[in-house]
């Protein structure tokens, strides 16, 4: 597949960047894209491996390897290669719903299994989906048609994020009627307002949920399906502010969706956020981290990007708890609302800059990645902003009850006597404070949120997933489905996408006794 000697002659070039003084400016999208003609070199570099780890899509270590997708990446880059940009959308789309979005947000899992990267740089998968999807966009490739035939099926999908969009686009085609719940005001789940708009452009977003509109599929916003007061209660608790009170005709009743729907498919996330129980937790100034991101976007979507919220962080010390994606992105938006400074805490110890010899290739590589948010803190502060094996031991309040500063304390690895696992314990001694009037939380996710859970009636595993069988979607609940982090936990865009796609094939194969999707 694509030139044979193409990784001999062609070193690894990614598209242009905007320089950080230039895109902290502002929330637009600052990755380019090379020519078409530049792109061919970068698909002429897959080498023709004979073993195609990067579309393996399976668990090592604990961790995806290759593509979950499964997508034919040697034959995309070899068609990207020969320049057939359309023969190329036609072989992506065979596997894939969204590569708009994942050649965006996705971290590369073909990449990071590229047989060329075991000794160089690995093909530039990533852009080059980039590539042959928003050339297939520009010379209208991409279509969501209706399907000729309708079943008489009728299909409920909760939540439309990657998971819920991908069964919706698929049991759509295949002639279901399917209607699309979300609880916010706009469609789009996490990829709305959990990633920034400087990463994925909501633009993009709405360009494909148009298309799946004009085919069919029927999008209801504002319906936080299995609202009650008691969860309400819990959310002001958490700190989280009210959980909005939905128009009832928005959002029918669960035995209303029971009646009226064939098979209802729960793809709501892992949204429910793991929180930092340290004393001073109550003072005003500390967010979720997605909670942040999403009054952030509102906003600029609300105003058509005219109205930045900056009082958020302008002029404050940001401290942002952990170092995940989440967390680079709650970086790089304090950035752009004119933070005094941002710290980042992340309790594991700084990984090693090269693969160690416990996380052999294929594996995902346990290695230091400085992301955009970091770039741009080095850029404006002169430092990493990430502090590593720490955390939070108090929140201090001034008179007013506002945040002022943080105590933080080391950590150091420990062995459990009980389970006799490594644990990281605060070392005695090591405490200090640094000043914060914002504290963003981005320390993961514990798994479904228990009011819809439990409104659905379905069982739960310890993670606090949706209960299922192995390999299986449907749930304790005949007719009740999951698929996405509601199902196998905090994850990525493009295994939620794969979610999507396999609860689809289950729900057609159960309501007409077959599946051809």
């Amino acid at each position: 597949m694509g030139k044979a000697t193409g990784f001999l002659e062609y070193k690894r070039e990614n598209g242009p960047v905007i320089p950080e003084e230039e895109r902290v400016k502002g929330f637009q999208e600052f990755h380019e894209r090379l020519s078409l003609e530049e792109q061919r070199k970068q698909g002429a570099r897959c080498m023709d491996c004979g073993v195609p780890f990067c579309q393996a899509g399976c668990m090592l270590a604990g961790m995806m390897s290759g593509c979950p997708l499964h997508n034919l990446v040697p034959e995309l880059n070899d068609l990207v290669f020969r320049g057939c940009f359309e023969q190329a959308y036609e072989r992506l789309s065979i596997t894939h719903s969204f590569p708009e979005f994942t050649s965006r947000v996705c971290p590369a899992l073909c990449e990071a299994a590229c047989t060329c990267g075991l000794h160089t740089d690995p093909v530039s998968t990533k852009e080059n989906e980039k590539a042959v999807i928003e050339y297939a966009f520009e010379h209208g490739l991409v279509k969501e048609e209706a399907p000729e035939f309708r079943t008489g099926k009728k299909v409920a999908v909760i939540g439309s994020g990657p998971s819920g969009l991908a069964a919706a686009q698929l049991l759509n085609r295949r002639g279901h009627e399917v209607t699309v719940f979300e609880r916010n005001d706009r469609v789009g789940g996490l990829l709305r307002y959990g990633i920034p708009n400087m990463k994925l452009d909501k633009s993009v977003i709405d360009r494909r949920v148009k298309m799946m509109e004009e085919a069919g599929v029927h999008f209801v916003v504002n319906a936080n399906i299995g609202f009650d007061s008691k969860s309400e209660n819990v959310a002001e608790k958490k700190g989280r502010g009210k959980v909005k009170n939905p128009e009832s005709e928005n959002c029918p009743t669960i035995v209303g969706l029971k009646e009226e729907y064939d098979a209802v498919i729960l793809a709501c996330g892992a949204s429910n956020p793991r929180d930092i129980t340290a004393p001073g937790r109550d003072a005003k100034g500390i967010f979720f981290a997605v909670d942040f991101l999403t009054l952030v976007t509102k906003r600029l979507l609300d105003s058509d990007f005219n109205d930045v919220p900056y009082e958020l962080a302008k002029d404050k010390n940001v401290v942002v708890i952990g170092g995940g994606d989440t967390g680079n992105d709650c970086v790089g938006s304090s950035i752009r609302l004119g933070a005094k400074s941002v710290t980042q805490l992340e309790m594991m110890p700084k990984p090693s800059a090269v693969r160690l010899a416990n996380n052999s290739w294929p594996e995902w590589p346990r290695v230091l990645k400085t992301d955009y948010g970091q770039e741009e803190a080095i850029w404006k502060f002169g430092e990493d902003p990430r502090i590593y094996q720490t955390t939070v031991k108090e929140f201090v309040k001034d008179d007013d009850g506002n945040l002022k500063e943080i105590i933080i304390v080391s950590l150091k690895s420990e062995k459990d006597e009980v389970t006799g696992r490594m644990k990281m314990v605060p070392v005695e001694g090591s405490e200090k404070t640094i000043p914060a009037e914002l504290v963003l939380i981005a320390a993961g996710f514990l798994g479904s949120e228990k009011y819809v859970t439990d409104a659905f009636g379905v069982e739960t595993d310890g993670r606090t997933n949706v209960k299922t069988e192995n390999g299986k979607h449907q749930s304790s609940v005949p007719g009740i489905y999951t698929a996405g982090d509601m199902h196998i936990g905090q994850s990525l865009v493009v295994r939620a996408i794969a979610e999507g796609r396999a609860v689809a094939k289950e729900v057609d194969e159960d309501l007409m006794g077959y599946t051809n999707l």
